[in-house]
């Protein structure tokens, strides 16, 4: 086997293992296996369902709007036969189809040559042209994708339901620490440090809903969407509704019934935004505990053998979150490429929708490998409260805020101003805001007692309040 070393793509090279559970799913073979079993379901659903085969050789004689139904002699267990195919699918098999493509130059019409072939050496030789039953290319192929991606989004769903609890934990760790806000960069009204994780579960958890209840939309209308052939030889059959039954019932996914040759594949559109908004808040997390950490707030646990820097042996970089960041940004730039341009296709149909889709499982195996590293760095960091602590007495002047709107309700003079003048561009101490208070004409003693006991620390509003609000209303 030809070593990962000389994989073209980091996500079969150096992420291999991070994106392993990915690779039935998105993989030549996965796709090829999918496309497989539509095939087979859609075989098995004409037998079952539609009857469109004779279920045995008495019935054989009867005819439907003129057509012969064919003439069946398997036994009982044929279904169970069709059903093996499947079963017993293997990457050889998957070989087998790829060296029949090669004559071809048609991946999907290899698929059904496949399984006639398979039907022959289980004789069933006398049902082997109801394979691929009035369907076009893009009937498999839609569907086959679809179910790759119901699969992947359960695969996503998973590991980010992992990192948003993950943020929840520390969320409720630390929800009664206070730290120093930061707008600009620049010393900012205080927070929690736990009011500043729920922020992200928040949105996070919004679009981890949507992701969940998204529907995974599919087609089987045939050529152009009009169910042309399937009418042409059976027009007392209810197509539409068959179709709507075969998706729902067999597969599992909502029924498309308005399309060309192609799903118009708006629900994949719908996903992947979705999966681009939580990339984007990812990036933005990522972004935030690269930052804390750098001004000390958090710190992170060493481990044994790990090196920082190959110069500086002091460095303990963040390097998941940076490796987080920059996967996050190469899915957001797939997924807003794929999500744009799948909403086009020239006329009934064009072969770019098919090219990008290519792409599905790149985009999915970026947006793991980001999710389980800025899982991964989250496990890593703790909380640095003489840090966090220092940094708020160090800026005293961060009481302006509230100094100033106690001013406005006393009706002092020019409150705001008075305490730009005082605090703006530099620093003061305990000791100025007292004195600044004392000189107070309007402001009631007892309430001037109030201001003077305020510190940076205790001045955190509702901050720790709503950690709470959040976890009462989920």
């Amino acid at each position: 086997m030809e070593s990962s070393l000389k994989a073209l793509s980091v996500l079969d090279g150096r992420y291999d293992k991070m994106t392993a559970e990915l690779k039935d799913i998105f993989s030549e073979y996965g796709l090829i296996r999918y496309r497989v079993y539509v095939e087979l379901e859609w075989l098995k659903f004409i037998i079952k369902d539609l009857k469109l085969i004779t279920l045995s050789p008495e019935s054989a004689g009867h005819k439907l709007a003129g057509v012969d139904k064919i003439k069946v002699t398997t036994d009982e267990n044929r279904l169970d036969k069709i059903q093996s195919i499947l079963e017993n699918f293997s990457e050889s098999d998957a070989q087998k189809i790829k060296d029949i493509e090669k004559k071809t130059n048609h991946d999907v019409k290899a698929v059904e040559y496949f399984i006639k072939d398979k039907l022959v050496e289980l004789g069933l030789s006398d049902i082997m042209e109801w394979v691929h039953f009035a369907c076009t290319s893009d009937d498999i192929n839609n569907i086959s994708y679809a179910l790759m991606l119901k699969q992947g989004k359960d695969v996503i769903v998973k590991y980010l339901s992992e990192f948003i609890e993950k943020i929840e934990e520390k969320a409720i760790d630390y929800k009664s620490i206070p730290m120093m806000g930061r707008t600009h960069g620049q010393p900012a009204t205080p927070t929690t440090v736990g009011k500043e994780f729920v922020n992200f579960a928040w949105r996070l958890r919004r679009e981890l809903e949507i992701l969940k209840d998204a529907k995974i939309e599919a087609k089987i209308n045939g050529a152009t969407g009009s169910y042309n052939a399937h009418y042409f030889v059976f027009p007392e059959i209810d197509w539409i509704e068959a179709g709507q039954q075969f998706l729902s019932k067999y597969l599992g996914l909502e029924p498309l019934l308005f399309t060309t040759q192609i799903n118009p594949n708006s629900y994949l559109s719908f996903i992947l935004h979705a999966m681009v908004r939580s990339a984007a808040i990812t990036v933005d997390f990522d972004r935030d505990m690269w930052g804390y950490i750098s001004l000390g707030y958090f710190r992170q646990r060493l481990k044994q053998g790990e090196t920082g820097s190959s110069t500086m042996p002091h460095k303990v970089n963040p390097i998941d979150f940076e490796n987080s960041e920059g996967n996050m940004g190469l899915a957001i730039s797939i997924m807003e490429h794929l999500a744009v341009k799948l909403q086009k296709s020239r006329f009934q149909r064009d072969l770019t929708d098919s090219t990008v889709l290519r792409s599905l499982g790149s985009l999915f195996g970026y947006y793991l490998i980001g999710i389980k590293n800025s899982i991964k760095g989250l496990g890593k960091i703790a909380v640095d409260i003489d840090t966090i602590s220092k940094d708020l007495e160090a800026n005293q002047e961060l009481l302006a805020e509230p100094f100033q709107t106690a001013m406005r309700v006393y009706g002092e003079d020019n409150p705001y101003e008075r305490l730009k003048e005082l605090t703006r561009g530099q620093k003061i101490g305990k000791q100025e805001l007292e004195l600044f208070v004392n000189s107070l004409e309007k402001v009631p003693t007892n309430f001037k007692e109030k201001m003077i006991n305020l510190t940076p620390s205790s001045y955190t509003g509702l901050a720790e309040k709503l950690v709470e609000k959040y976890f009462q209303s989920r």
